[in-house]
């Protein structure tokens, strides 16, 4: 798993995982979180972390964040993307990046999680 969640309580830690649990068994989709700075260029950082889910790349989704430049991706292997276009991804990055902005890290991934499983439930 692709999931690196420093700088998160224990309590917050445990409240991510579970969202990205729940968000595969809703959506049927593998989903992944990066928090912290991007090696390189951000886009392409990111891109790799998604290649490295190896198999799984096609129908998963990595939420990567990196608090300290305020950034925020969402990559989507050719499977997720069909039930994932872009403009369902922009729509949960604004929400996430609107808890992020209250500094509410955790809970803005949280809930972007949960708004990614449902908008990409509807198409299953």
């Amino acid at each position: 798993m692709v999931t690196a969640l420093p700088g998160l309580s224990p309590a917050q830690e445990a409240g991510v995982r579970e969202a990205l649990r729940v968000a595969g068994c809703r959506s049927g989709l593998r989903f992944a979180a990066y928090l912290g700075p991007a090696v390189g260029p951000r886009r392409h950082f990111s891109e790799r972390l998604h290649a490295a889910l190896g198999e799984e790349a096609t129908r998963a989704v990595l939420v990567f964040v990196d608090p300290g430049d305020r950034a925020l991706e969402i990559v989507t292997g050719p499977h997720a993307r069909r039930r994932l276009p872009d403009r369902e991804c922009r729509l949960a990055a604004m929400s996430m990046a609107a808890a992020f902005r209250e500094g509410d890290l955790a809970d803005g991934l949280v809930a972007g999680l949960g708004l990614l499983a449902d908008l990409a439930s509807r198409r299953r």
